[in-house]
C-alpha cells in the first residue's frame, strides 16, 4: 500500500468513526455539566473550597460521560479505532499542566482557575485529529482559551462564576456543533451510498 492510499484509508476510517460515534459527544457533554456546576458553586464557595471541589470533581467527568453514553446509546469506549493509540499520549500531554496548576495555588490561587480552564482542553486538537475533525475540536480549545483569558483579565471579581459558565457554554456549543456536523456527514454519506447502488 502506498503512502497516499494509506493516508486516504486512515482519513476515511477516522471520519467513519466520527460519524458512527457522533464525535464522542457524551464526554464533552459531561465536561459542560462539570463546568456548569462549578459556575453555580462559585457564587457560594470560598476560593480554596471551590478549587478543591474543582480539582476532585474532574474525576467525575469520565464516569458522567459514560453515563451519558449509556443514556444516548453511544458506546464510544467499545469501538476499536486505528487511531485509538493516540488518545493516551494526548491525555498524558494534557495532564502535564497539573504541576503548574498545583504550584499556582501556593503563589497565586486565582491563577489556578485560568490554568484549569485552559489546561483541561490541551488534548482537544489531538482528539479532533483522531476523528478527522481537527478544525472543529481545535476551535473549541482556541475559543475557550481566548474567552477564559478575557474574562480572567477583565472581570477579576467574577472569575469563579463567569469562567466556568463560559467554559460550559463553549462545551455545549461544541456538542451542538458535533451533533449537527455528524448529522450532515451521515446524510452526505447515505446519499453517496444510494448513488453508488443506483
Amino acid at each position: 500500500m502506498n503512502r497516499d492510499t494509506l493516508v486516504a484509508a486512515l482519513k476515511e476510517e477516522r471520519l467513519g468513526n466520527y460519524i458512527k460515534l457522533r464525535g464522542g459527544f457524551p464526554l464533552p457533554l459531561a465536561g459542560g455539566v462539570y463546568w456548569l456546576v462549578l459556575g453555580v458553586l462559585g457564587y457560594t464557595l470560598p476560593l480554596g473550597t471551590w478549587f478543591m471541589v474543582a480539582l476532585f470533581g474532574t474525576g467525575a467527568i469520565f464516569p458522567l460521560g459514560l453515563f451519558f453514553a449509556k443514556v444516548f446509546n453511544n458506546n464510544f469506549m467499545k469501538e476499536k479505532q486505528a487511531t485509538s493509540s493516540v488518545i493516551l499520549p494526548a491525555l498524558i500531554g494534557m495532564l502535564l499542566f497539573w504541576p503548574m496548576l498545583i504550584a499556582s495555588t501556593k503563589v497565586a490561587p486565582e491563577l489556578a482557575i485560568l490554568i484549569l480552564a485552559i489546561g483541561m482542553s490541551i488534548h482537544w486538537p489531538v482528539i479532533g485529529w483522531s476523528y478527522g475533525r481537527t478544525g472543529l475540536y481545535t476551535a473549541h480549545s482556541i475559543v475557550r482559551a481566548l474567552l477564559v483569558f478575557g474574562i480572567w483579565t477583565a472581570m477579576p471579581d467574577a472569575r469563579m462564576t463567569m469562567i466556568p459558565f463560559a467554559v460550559a457554554g463553549v462545551y455545549f456549543v461544541t456538542v451542538l456543533a458535533i451533533l449537527l456536523d455528524t448529522s450532515l456527514l451521515r446524510r452526505k454519506k447515505d446519499r453517496s451510498t444510494q448513488n453508488e447502488t443506483a
